[in-house]
C-alpha cells in the first residue's frame, strides 16, 4: 500500500525525531485511522439494522463502542497532525487505506455482526501491536504509548463483543 501523506510546510514538527521516523509513524497512524473508520461505519451499520432477542443489548453495545471510536479516531487523526503531516479524510482515503472489510446489514443478523466486529477488533489489536513495536524500535515513545493505550481499549471492545458469543 503506497500512501503518500502531504507534510505541513508553514514551520516542520522539532519534536526530536527525524523527518523520516516521523513520516513512517504518520503514514502508519493513517492507515490505523483508515481501519478505524471502517470499523466505526460497521458499528453504525449494525447498531442501526440488528435484529432479534438480542436487538436492545447489541443495539446499546454498538453505540457504546461507536462513540468510543470516535474519540480514537479523532485522537489518531489528531498524532498525525502533530507529527508535521496533514490527515487523511476523505471515505475514499479510508477505503483504499483500511485493511478492514466493509459489510452491508447482514440482513439484521447479531451473531454474524458479532462475529464481523469481533474478527476486526482483533485484527486492529494486532496491527496496533506490530505498530507499537514498530514505534518503539523508531525511538518514538511517544506513539508507543499512545499505541498501547489504545491497544488496551480495543482489547476491552473485543471482550465484551467475545462474551456474547457462544
Amino acid at each position: 500500500m503506497d500512501i503518500k501523506l502531504k507534510q505541513i510546510t508553514n514551520r516542520p514538527a522539532e519534536i526530536g525525531l527525524s523527518q523520516d521516523v516521523r513520516e513512517k509513524v504518520a503514514i502508519m497512524l493513517s492507515q490505523l485511522l483508515a481501519d478505524q473508520h471502517v470499523l466505526y461505519v460497521k458499528l453504525r451499520n449494525y447498531h442501526w439494522n440488528v435484529t432479534g432477542m438480542a436487538f436492545k443489548p447489541l443495539h446499546d453495545l454498538f453505540q457504546e463502542q461507536y462513540q468510543e471510536l470516535e474519540v480514537f479516531i479523532d485522537d489518531t487523526a489528531e498524532r498525525v497532525r502533530s507529527l508535521g503531516f496533514f490527515s487523511i479524510g476523505t471515505m475514499e482515503e479510508f477505503r483504499k487505506q483500511s485493511r478492514l472489510v466493509e459489510t452491508d446489514h447482514l440482513d439484521g443478523d447479531a451473531q454474524k455482526m458479532v462475529e464481523n466486529l469481533l474478527n476486526d477488533q482483533e485484527a486492529i489489536i494486532q496491527i496496533i501491536r506490530h505498530n507499537a513495536n514498530e514505534a518503539e524500535e523508531l525511538g518514538d515513545m511517544g506513539n508507543n504509548d499512545f499505541l498501547i493505550a489504545l491497544m488496551e481499549a480495543h482489547e476491552k471492545m473485543a471482550w465484551m463483543l467475545r462474551a456474547h458469543l457462544a
